[in-house]
């Protein structure tokens, strides 16, 4: 039976930058990723705008970012974890370009800050608007060469398996994974659980997240007995290239409306000034909301972006992965309108953890997007989410050294509940279920008439046919993602009760 140290289930920057730090902290200690496809394959990856960091103490301060994150939050951040995070990024940032990352500086040499919606000053931190892949690809590169770190790829974790101790204390001991190469399902045991495994934008029809990001971790952390908190709050991102029924859409980052691009109607007009006095640099909830105002007035399908009176070498030279894709569909911002609509992009609640990335499970960790650390409130103001990923992957990795050595192996030896794996994993009944509950979670989650009662008895019905789809012994992956999506699914309808309708 395979067994190691530490389970980190994700490849995002959480996931790898707590790994690089572990395993050159402890290097006594084995440490195991495992994705359920290839490594690369992540939100992190996607992340166009950057990383919100405070580097010029003349024109900026702690407490500027500290004031921008609690207003963009509504309320509901920590204050002490947004002082937290904010007060550690420039140390954060520093290991990250330690480790190989870097990031646009101008002709004068100094950081190229750009400027995104609800921030009062330039402060993100970017490389070209391919930030994401930057991080990724060079935190990869790392891990591949680290001794004490295995990558599995193509291993999904399934379930969490969790013991009660003489002390009546609940210790999470392994889990259990398909490997995918193999066609096989296991169980391997561990003394620490890392869940890095993003958010769960595939619940809604319109979204920016890859189809991985079917709420896994949500579910196994739910199924483990694990608090869940705020997951009424997902964040739409105003500007998604519209395009038919794609899934997932295309993310024109934020820091294109912070380069000075206009948000106009059919008439061509500029309108949010009517909702917020920032206009295009208002926060995402204000503008999302402002155009799905302007799309159900004019009964219109989509708005437009409008960048044709910018500079466009410029333009190019800082969004040149953005020029390209709009150009290989036959658009070209310096003389087009570009249509665009709000779809899910970040899921703001998550996993209820501590300060340092602690479950309710001692030995049970959460970081980046499916965590809920206190940061982000009911919205996370823009590029905030892979600064939360290295503070508190920083975080987990010095409570996991101090503590782990209180974590044995477990001596049971548990076998998979199920005989047999479907190899053929025909994914097209899922698909047509799939399509189901989008319909159902973004019509619910629009609504301002929500009936809960109703929408838990489709997921039920929903689960019953995705169940009839398999034979009593056996599993499919297709079967497992759905499954974690309907777990999902529950929890975002029960938290949005009637009476948080009004936050929701």
């Amino acid at each position: 039976m395979p067994k190691t140290d530490i389970l980190i289930v994700g490849s995002g920057i959480s996931g790898l930058f707590f790994a690089i730090k572990t395993a050159r902290k402890r290097p006594d200690l084995s440490i195991c990723i495992m994705t359920k496809e290839m490594a690369s394959n992540t939100n992190t990856q996607l992340a166009q705008g950057g990383i919100a960091v405070v580097t010029n103490h003349l024109k900026d301060s702690f407490e500027q970012h500290i004031k921008d994150t609690l207003k963009s939050g509504a309320g509901l951040c920590d204050e002490e974890i947004v002082k937290m995070v904010i007060q550690q990024a420039p140390e954060r940032l520093e290991e990250l370009i330690e480790l190989g990352a870097s990031f646009d500086k101008n002709q004068e040499g100094q950081w190229d800050l750009g400027l995104e919606g609800g921030h009062s000053q330039h402060r993100i931190l970017h490389h070209k608007d391919s930030s994401g892949l930057e991080i990724e690809k060079k935190l990869l590169s790392i891990i591949t060469q680290t001794a004490n770190i295995e990558l599995l790829e193509n291993h999904q974790v399934i379930e969490l398996n969790t013991e009660t101790t003489k002390r009546n204390e609940v210790n999470c001991t392994g889990a259990f994974f398909y490997d995918k190469n193999n066609n096989a399902i296991k169980y391997i045991l561990t003394r620490a659980i890392v869940l890095s495994t993003g958010g769960c934008g595939q619940l809604f029809e319109n979204t920016t997240n890859p189809a991985i990001a079917t709420g896994d971790g949500i579910a196994m952390a739910a199924r483990a007995g694990v608090e869940i908190e705020d997951m009424q709050y997902m964040q739409f991102h105003p500007t998604a290239l519209s395009s038919g029924n794609k899934n997932p859409l295309f993310l024109i980052s934020e820091a294109v409306r912070g380069f000075g691009a206009y948000i106009v109607n059919y008439e061509h007009k500029r309108f949010l000034f009517k909702y917020d006095l920032r206009g295009e640099l208002a926060t995402r909830d204000i503008v999302s909301r402002a155009i799905s105002i302007e799309m159900l007035e004019t009964q219109k399908k989509h708005v437009y972006l409008d960048c044709r009176h910018l500079d466009q070498a410029d333009f190019f030279k800082h969004f040149p992965s953005i020029s390209a894709h709009c150009n290989a569909i036959g658009l070209y911002p310096e003389k087009d309108l570009v249509p665009i609509v709000p779809a899910a992009h970040y899921q703001c609640g998550g996993i209820k953890v501590d300060r340092n990335g602690v479950t309710t499970i001692k030995n049970l960790y959460a970081i980046g997007e499916c965590a809920r650390t206190g940061l982000h409130g009911k919205n996370r103001l823009a590029s905030n989410s892979l600064l939360e990923a290295l503070v508190f992957a920083h975080q987990a990795s010095k409570n996991i050294d101090k503590t782990i050595a209180a974590f044995i192996f477990s001596s049971k030896i548990l076998l998979p509940k199920f005989s047999t794996v479907n190899i053929k994993n025909n994914y097209e009944p899922y698909l047509i279920l799939k399509k189901e509950l989008q319909k159902l979670i973004t019509s619910f989650y629009a609504s301002n008439d929500r009936d809960s009662h109703l929408a838990m008895l489709k997921i039920k019905m929903l689960k019953n046919e995705a169940e009839n789809l398999i034979d009593r012994n056996e599993i499919t992956i297709p079967f497992i993602e759905f499954s974690n999506m309907l777990t999902t699914a529950l929890i975002i309808i029960k938290q949005c009760q009637p009476e948080k309708t009004h936050s929701c």
